[in-house]
């Protein structure tokens, strides 16, 4: 499976600029659609999300876009993913810190790909271990995480952590930085080039694992 970040500029640049880089999926940060009104949106007034399509459909392949989308005032980090010209869906990031700008949406999404099961991890939702083990449990073969600014190690050792204990390998493009952990919670690919490309390869290990819990406890019925 070969991934393709894109760490700066925005869509068109890239559509305009590197035509001839091939990938399975590409993957943008926020900045490269910035702001978009669903209301403008649905009266024809823009055209961001059919910008997404069109270009998996040049491309022939899944692009995963960040964005910041507007419902009526209503702010949310989202990411808009489209396969071969169809938009599959739009995933809002699920997880409100503090009251920040931005509100929380709707539950996590897996999509069906070409490539296989994506997971999507919208901005700080990296941040909630619940977000990684629900994917995981749910059937994503990879998870790939849309963020702004790094802080410094911290997301690297979150996103190995959560690669390693839920065994699904984590990828994160952010604002000038991506890089990638495989299912051993190893670093195996990191770049501040945009755009960079990696080739990644499958990997699922599954395990019994057997633990013991008080509680649960069911009363055998007596017989009649």
């Amino acid at each position: 499976m070969r991934i393709c970040f894109v760490t700066g500029g925005s869509l068109g640049d890239f559509a305009e600029q590197y035509t001839g880089v091939r990938s399975d999926i590409a993957a943008f940060t926020f900045s490269a659609l910035g702001n978009v009104s669903y209301e403008r949106e649905l009266k024809g007034e823009t055209s961001l999300f059919e910008d997404v399509a069109l270009l998996s459909k040049e491309q022939k392949n899944v692009v995963v876009c960040g964005c910041y989308t507007n419902a009526r005032g209503v702010r949310r980090k989202s990411v808009v993913v489209a396969e071969r010209g169809r938009i599959l869906g739009v995933s809002d990031m699920a997880n409100r810190i503090d009251a920040g700008e931005f509100r929380s949406g709707a539950g996590l999404k897996i999509y069906d790909t070409g490539v296989g099961q994506l997971g999507v991890v919208v901005g700080e939702d990296l941040y909630f271990p619940r977000v990684a083990e629900t994917l995981s449990v749910c059937g994503a073969e990879l998870a790939l995480c849309i963020y702004d600014e790094l802080n410094e190690s911290l997301e690297h050792t979150l996103a190995r952590a959560f690669a390693f204990t839920y065994g699904v390998p984590f990828c994160v493009c952010a604002y000038g930085y991506a890089f990638a952990a495989d299912v051993a919670g190893k670093l195996r690919f990191a770049s501040s080039r945009s755009p960079c490309v990696f080739d990644f390869e499958r990997e699922q290990e599954f395990h019994v694992v057997e633990t013991r819990q008080r509680g649960l406890y069911l009363r055998k019925k007596s017989g009649f």
